[in-house]
């Protein structure tokens, strides 16, 4: 990249202060490693800058989602044959949250997940991570059926009064509106079967559940109305861009948006 610019842990720690992220707070963060430029440290310096800035008192989450562990019919094996389908269902190794990596969640999020102290949830495709004073609260219990709603992770979230952070990415990563999906009502909202390989009392099996259906087609559009509309801070750190804004505001406005333009 031309003009890629060194970030050190004080620069990532600078722009999350002119940001307004302070100690005691509750945090999604969303990070492409690759946006910021040369991180000195990489994803392991990201973190630390996080966890520095929000201190033991504040909250880190991110999310960890597996959601390669889902049946091959919905397309998340789009690589292989149809017939191979049955034996991805009888072999894919079940969900452990020590164990089973992210898909296309990023390095920082990969590495988190792993993190001395950070906890994780247990659903076997959906998962998020985090670390701090409501670490196990945000973790916890984190229902099949309701992957984005107000018992998961980013409902509890939305509760404690979170922020949103997006370090070099856009509103098709901002999970949170997917919370809106859940909470808003509109014609074309739909429920569907997923499936997933987790344990059982100790045994692998194949389990089916229902959840509600989410794509995120229209998060940058959401993202652009809501910028035009409500108070959002953003910060250069490297090369990249980074938002911050309140978890509650951009759910609201969302819950609005999707009733008001869904079809």
């Amino acid at each position: 990249m031309e003009n890629k610019k060194i970030v050190l842990k004080e620069d990532l720690k600078k722009g999350f202060k002119e940001l307004g992220i302070k100690a005691g707070d509750n945090v999604i963060a969303h990070v492409s490693l690759g946006s910021l430029g040369f991180v000195c440290g990489g994803a392991q310096i990201v973190i630390e800058a996080l966890l520095e800035t929000l201190t033991d008192r504040g909250t880190l989450l991110m999310p960890t989602q597996s959601w390669k562990n889902l049946d091959p019919k919905a397309g998340v094996h789009w690589e292989v044959p149809e017939e191979w389908w049955q034996l991805i269902r009888e072999n894919w190794p079940a969900y452990n949250k020590d164990i089973t990596p992210t898909n296309t969640m990023g390095a920082v999020a990969e590495m988190f997940r792993k993190w001395p102290g950070a906890k994780r949830s247990a659903h076997p495709a959906r998962s998020f991570a985090a670390k701090g004073t409501n670490a196990e609260y945000l973790t916890e219990n984190h229902d099949l059926c309701d992957i984005f709603g107000e018992g998961s992770p980013i409902g509890k979230l939305y509760g404690l009064d979170g922020k949103v952070l997006l370090i070099g990415v856009g509103y098709d990563k901002n999970t949170s509106i997917h919370l809106a999906d859940v909470m808003a009502d509109y014609p074309e909202k739909r429920y569907a079967e997923e499936s997933s390989a987790m344990m059982v009392d100790g045994t692998r099996q194949w389990v089916t559940y229902e959840t509600l259906v989410v794509d995120g087609e229209d998060f940058e559009q959401i993202g652009e109305a809501f910028e035009a509309a409500a108070s959002v801070k953003k910060a250069n750190i490297g090369n990249a861009v980074v938002t911050c804004m309140s978890q509650r505001d951009i759910v609201d406005f969302a819950v609005r948006w999707i009733t008001n333009n869904r079809k």
